[in-house]
């Protein structure tokens, strides 16, 4: 393989300053409450409210005003999300089978029952986060779901990221933004209960905090800036090709967007049509950013070298532009969504389609997928065993037991085959 255009800077890193201002928040906020919450809101956000839950007359106004077009269709992305959300959760099912006479085993799904979901506010307020998050969770069953979005003005939170939250079922809704929000959910904030797992994207601050708060709460995944890989051949548009990677280049200036072909001339027709497009693209200021120090076209000597380059990096979003898309989708194993033939843009995974958009970065896809509704879930499982299980099992795991010089469950073993024995005493 060889480079048409190399990225200027290795992917984004968390940075020591990152690491101590988060642990720093972290830890003000545990000590000392909401006065800490209150000092970071105002430091980062100017924004001090007499209480950070959103009150029910805010949420009415936030209905009020939703222009009817926009409450279409993030109505029809809730719709959209609800129900592939319930799709994954009728793949979950509990069982009690038996494994041997006297001998049931089974399992069970059990939604977590108290649920934080961030939704950032930045530069763009995101109303399907809100959406994804929330709503997700519910379908799956969480009795409470705690949201959080960052203020958008004076006024507080986005009018239509409250209205999706909303929505979508939160039982609470905090205007809130940052690390200083996560520490919220994570110990507690005004009267609301502390969480015990926290949901959603963010900025590296926010990634950060997660990080750090992971075993005190259990986190979706840590995610990094939003990355795009396209799989391409002499076939692909690179009109389209290039618009779909300045499109996910638009979440922050460091936000990687790679090509690997098959096709030099492909290659080169993109890099032109990438600045065709900057022309006029309505973001430039980002995408061109993070086009010009992330932007990546790689040549391939063949289909399989292309796979493997993909499975390599274990892009987030991996879009295939390809003769033979299924020839990718039998053999490609490393990536958080994928998007088969040039009409599955990514644009349709971030805000309609019905996919989660929260997925894994930074090779993460390598061993884990995105959020989802079995994420909401734990499965437990459970033993039921009679006289005639005792039978089957016991002297096994008394066998093991003592190989490993555990001799205490031995006895717990040996003692429901012969408890007249050890009333007497162990030998």
């Amino acid at each position: 393989m060889k480079y048409l255009k190399e990225p200027k800077y290795p992917p984004e890193q968390v940075t020591d300053e990152i690491r101590q201002t988060v642990s720093t928040i972290l830890s003000d906020v545990e000590q000392n409450g909401l006065a800490a919450v209150r000092k970071y809101s105002e430091r980062f956000d100017n924004w001090s409210p007499e209480s950070f839950r959103v009150s029910q007359a805010e949420i009415d106004q936030a209905y009020e005003e939703m222009e009817p077009e926009v409450e279409e269709s993030s109505q029809f992305l809730i719709d959209q999300v609800s129900n592939f959300a319930q799709l994954q959760r009728d793949t979950l099912v509990d069982f009690e089978a038996e494994t041997l006479p006297g001998i049931l085993l089974g399992q069970k799904h059990i939604p977590v029952q108290n649920v934080g979901a961030y939704s950032p506010g930045g530069r763009y307020p995101l109303i399907a986060s809100a959406v994804m998050t929330v709503k997700v969770a519910k379908v799956a069953g969480v009795p409470r779901v705690m949201g959080a979005a960052p203020p958008r003005d004076e006024r507080g939170m986005h009018g239509p990221q409250l209205w999706a939250m909303d929505k979508s079922g939160a039982d609470e809704i905090f205007c809130i933004g940052g690390v200083q929000a996560l520490a919220g959910m994570a110990f507690g904030l005004e009267d609301a209960e502390p969480v015990d797992m926290i949901v959603g994207p963010g900025n590296a601050y926010v990634a950060e905090a997660k990080r750090q708060l992971f075993g005190k709460v259990g986190i979706d995944l840590l995610a990094g800036p939003t990355e795009i890989m396209v799989i391409a051949d002499n076939t692909a548009d690179p009109v389209i090709v290039a618009c779909d990677l300045l499109g996910q280049a638009e979440h922050g200036p460091t936000s990687p967007g790679i090509l690997a072909t098959t096709s030099e001339q492909l290659g080169r027709e993109t890099i032109g049509e990438v600045e065709h497009w900057l022309e006029r693209w309505p973001t430039a200021d980002v995408s061109r950013q993070a086009w010009e120090n992330y932007g990546t076209i790689i040549l391939c000597e063949d289909d399989e070298e292309m796979r493997k380059v993909a499975d390599d990096i274990s892009p987030e979003h991996l879009e295939i532009h390809t003769a033979d898309t299924e020839w990718f989708v039998e053999r490609l194993t490393n990536y958080g969504s994928l998007f088969i033939g040039s009409h599955a843009t990514v644009a349709y995974g971030d805000k309609a389609i019905g996919t989660n958009h929260t997925l894994p970065t930074m090779k993460a896809a390598r061993y884990t997928g995105g959020l989802w509704a079995g994420k909401f879930l734990k499965t437990v499982t459970t033993q039921r065993c009679t006289a005639e299980g005792d039978q089957q099992v016991a002297e096994h795991a008394a066998v093991v037991a003592d190989a490993e010089f555990m001799y205490g469950h031995a006895v717990s073993s040996r003692l429901r085959l012969d408890p007249e024995f050890f009333a007497v005493g162990m030998p």
